[in-house]
């Protein structure tokens, strides 16, 4: 079957919807124009509505469209990989050629990290990567680790030549790692399956056979006593799809995909993931300061199509950013939500943090969080995770998190604070061992990189950053700009790979917030005191250092998408 691009467009508030299916290179050329039309008038309908102040104005843009071909590369130089050491934290270039080094010319940005559960030595990154950033055009760049991250391979791309992006990596319970990749110019995405801890991957779906959309995401259920064991459920900007709808799941590992459904109120640029009892928890929002976290109990039930039957209202404080002067082509950030599976006091809670503008605010960001101790069904009043004094001119962005097999909550952000331009910022860690009531003083965990350099065309430094954490830290994978290039005169993005724990900084004494209020009840839906941080030391200068040596990968079999025929416009 031919894949179709849905477009859809609203006659206005409560009025009807025309919805388009096209070929995908018709209708990729009209989605900037009906996105105009559509996005004001698909506000959803929430629950407890009471709770959120009036919103800012949502954003006109999607995140990825078709833009430029792939761009001529003559490359003769090389530089060191970049290891930067700032205090008790090494950050470790994972974007490097077969020889371990800086590969000039190059931009890498959007890292998603997975780490085997059953040997944490074994680690994997997906990047966007932009072999010159003379051209737009990007692909789906992986890494792998054996030894705990000190040492990096680049293999290459999943495929040459492939215009992807929007790279999303997850693991199972026996450490198979998983790749989620859009082929950009029809909005469809695959999945692809590594058994070697990433040293080589093979495409599980066929390409465009998970369905997906723009910034789509996927999780995995890891219990094995869930009806759902092994499921991979994923979730996308429905009106940006290859296809109606903009939720689906595979029961077999990511070999097959049932057909798109829609979830209520058209969630976007959020993420998923699985309470240990199977239920499904999706955590996203309007692009604007809407935020919902929507449960499935039964789409862990492989009989039956997933419904909805929860959604809930959720305030973080603000408005989400796109465009903001910090990352002008991209977000500031996306929303991300995680279920605590530890088993101990807060076994599934649910969390929910989220770059935005307060609403008292006319620039800068700060990094919200809340929390759900019943399921779901009513969440904590916003906390502001950041702990420098609130200052409209700072940014602190790219916020996530994730939770440790033992509870422990573990969030990272990219943070101006200390930057006299307020705009070079340094990787910081904060976390929660008491369910995110308190949070331990920031620590800033790499040197200062100025973000603004670097631009593969676009202006930005991706959408996100990605964390995974285990029972004494996280392994994170973050994008920067400490390389310099001298033909350019400018610093790089290249992906870089840090160890964060709480016993690098200081000994936790958070102070106690204000006690949380519950928000009210949602109606079910049936279906259908500052710190001061250390002065940051200069940036070292590059070491070189020897990575294994790069091991084989199967050539893939060709791929039934032309790119000639396709005219290739760009993405």
């Amino acid at each position: 079957m031919t894949k179709k691009l849905l477009v859809r467009r609203s006659l206005g508030e409560g009025g009807s919807t025309i919805s388009y299916q096209l070929p995908a290179f018709v209708a990729v050329s009209l989605l900037a124009l009906l996105t105009i039309s559509y996005l004001p008038s698909a506000r959803a309908q929430a629950t407890a509505s009471e709770q959120t102040p009036a919103r800012k104005p949502r954003m006109t843009e999607p995140l990825e469209k078709p833009s430029m071909p792939p761009g001529y590369i003559y490359r003769l130089e090389t530089g060191p990989r970049m290891i930067s050491q700032f205090g008790l934290f090494t950050s470790f270039q994972v974007n490097v050629d077969a020889n371990g080094n800086n590969i000039l010319g190059d931009a890498a940005n959007e890292p998603s990290i997975s780490v085997d559960p059953t040997d944490g030595d074994k680690m994997a990154i997906g990047w966007r990567q932009f072999d010159t950033v003379q051209s737009d055009f990007r692909q789906a760049g992986y890494g792998y680790t054996a030894d705990g991250g000190t040492n990096w391979t680049f293999p290459g791309v999943l495929q040459d030549n492939v215009f992807r992006s929007d790279p999303v990596t997850n693991s199972d319970d026996t450490g198979n790692f998983f790749y989620l990749s859009l082929l950009v110019n029809t909005f469809c995405g695959d999945i692809w399956r590594s058994t070697n801890g990433g040293q080589s991957w093979m495409e599980r779906s066929p390409d465009a056979g998970a369905y997906s959309g723009d910034k789509e995401w996927f999780t995995i259920d890891r219990t094995p006593t869930s009806m759902g064991h092994g499921f991979q459920y994923q979730f996308w900007t429905e009106f940006a799809a290859c296809d109606f709808g903009g939720f689906n799941r595979s029961t077999d590992g990511g070999a097959t995909w049932q057909t798109p459904i829609s979830i209520p109120n058209s969630p976007q640029w959020g993420t998923l993931d699985v309470a240990s009892n199977g239920n499904l928890f999706i955590g996203a929002g309007d692009t604007g300061s809407g935020f919902w976290c929507i449960r499935s109990s039964n789409a862990q039930n492989p009989n039956v199509t997933p419904t909805f039957d929860q959604v809930t209202t959720v305030n973080l404080g603000g408005s989400l950013l796109f465009g903001a002067a910090i990352n002008p082509g991209g977000l500031a950030g996306q929303i991300f939500l995680a279920v605590d599976r530890s088993g101990t006091a807060t076994n599934n809670n649910i969390y929910m943090i989220a770059t935005v503008q307060q609403f008292s605010a006319s620039n800068g960001s700060d990094i919200m969080f809340s929390r759900s101790t019943d399921g779901g069904l009513t969440f904590s009043v916003p906390q502001r995770i950041t702990d420098d004094p609130v200052n409209q001119n700072k940014w602190h962005w790219f916020g996530t998190l994730a939770v440790a097999p033992n509870g422990r909550i573990d969030s990272v952000w990219h943070d101006s604070r200390n930057a006299p331009n307020n705009i070079d910022s340094q990787l910081f860690y904060s976390w929660s061992t008491d369910g995110g009531v308190t949070w331990a003083p920031n620590v800033p965990v790499s040197s200062s990189f100025n973000p603004h350099e670097g631009w593969p065309v676009q202006q930005k430094i991706g959408d996100y950053i990605t964390i995974v954490s285990d029972n004494t830290g996280g392994d994170v994978a973050y994008s920067a700009t400490f390389n310099f290039n001298p033909s350019t005169g400018q610093h790089e993005q290249d992906v870089y790979y840090v160890r964060v724990f709480p016993s690098g900084g200081p000994t936790p004494t958070p102070t106690p917030t204000a006690t949380p209020t519950a928000t009210p009840t949602p109606t079910a839906t049936p279906t259908v005191t500052p710190t001061t941080t250390p002065t940051p030391t200069p940036r070292p200068t590059p070491t070189p250092r020897t990575v294994p040596t790069p091991r084989g990968r199967p050539t893939p079999p060709p791929r039934p998408i032309s790119h000639s025929s396709l005219s290739l416009p760009a993405a």
